[in-house]
């Protein structure tokens, strides 16, 4: 379960002060998916730069199944974020690598990774967002809406 407790981000320059996030809070359970969505300029990608600590948040809390994520650091940071996906508006793919390379990439990343059983990772997790047939595809031979499936 990820829950923001009373989230508030402050950009501030010199005298100039924007808040992107003013006492946010909010609870998904596990296994529920959201989309955040809103007017240009409203607070969704800052919101979810700092559901990740992608950005530090000028107040409150984002917790991951209870712990705090502010307090955590290197490799228990960097495990409570595989436990949570954040798709960003701008896909962030590799133009260069096929769908199913863009989708092994992160498995590759994992300590220990077998070659045969990313390869039906990839394969399962294809099918499950209907994309098994755009898996020898470039992302630039995609629709926006695929490419959005792709980075899920």
């Amino acid at each position: 379960m990820i829950e923001i407790q009373d989230l508030t981000k402050v950009f501030a320059d010199g005298a100039s002060r924007v808040t992107a996030l003013d006492n946010v809070s909010l609870k998904v359970e596990t296994g529920d998916i959201y989309g955040i969505i809103g007017m240009s300029g409203a607070g969704k990608s800052t919101l979810l730069r700092c559901l990740s600590l992608l950005e530090t948040p000028t107040a409150g809390r984002v917790l991951l199944d209870g712990q705090d994520l502010a307090a955590m650091t290197g490799a228990a940071l960097r495990g409570a974020r595989r436990k949570m996906g954040v798709v960003f508006q701008g896909y962030n793919l590799l133009m260069q690598k096929t769908v199913a390379e863009n989708v092994a990439f992160p498995l590759k990343l994992e300590k220990g990774w077998d070659k045969a059983k990313t390869a039906a990772r990839v394969a399962q997790l294809l099918d499950l967002v209907a994309l098994s047939d755009k898996a020898a595809s470039y992302p630039a031979q995609l629709s926006g809406g695929q490419k959005q499936r792709v980075a899920i």
